[in-house]
């Protein structure tokens, strides 16, 4: 059974950091895509960030130079490390796989992914 938990979400001051990770389990895709979504409230869900089991990492140009992905593949966990945080960045993030690679230089519609963790709340404030 395919399980993604997100964590390291918290409240922020606008300029400061935070670090979100995702575990994965019960599975190994190869190879894979993962990506980061965020949902802000009464907004539709935004692809943040992607990395394929390659290595190949895309970025949306919202958070290009202020988010970093990397993996751990040793212990199965996508992180996401976002600095200079901005009061937009407000939003609940979720993590997101599927078992294919993600094509071109953008992330995938959130339709793409096949399994989802619940999500961890990060607010930036003034």
């Amino acid at each position: 059974q395919v399980q993604l938990v997100e964590s390291g979400g918290g409240s922020v001051q606008a300029g400061g950091s935070l670090r979100l990770s995702c575990a994965a389990s019960g599975y190994r895709f190869q190879p894979y895509c993962m990506a980061w979504f965020r949902q802000a409230p009464g907004k539709g869900r935004e692809g943040v960030a992607r990395i394929n089991s390659s290595g190949s990492l895309v970025y949306a140009d919202s958070v290009k130079g202020r988010f970093t992905v990397s993996q751990d593949t040793a212990k199965n966990t996508l992180y996401l490390q976002m600095n200079n945080l901005k009061l937009e960045d407000t939003a609940m993030y979720y993590c997101a796989t599927t078992r294919s690679i993600c094509l071109g230089a953008v992330v995938p519609a959130d339709t793409f992914f096949d399994y989802w963790g619940q999500g961890t709340q990060v607010t930036v404030s003034s």
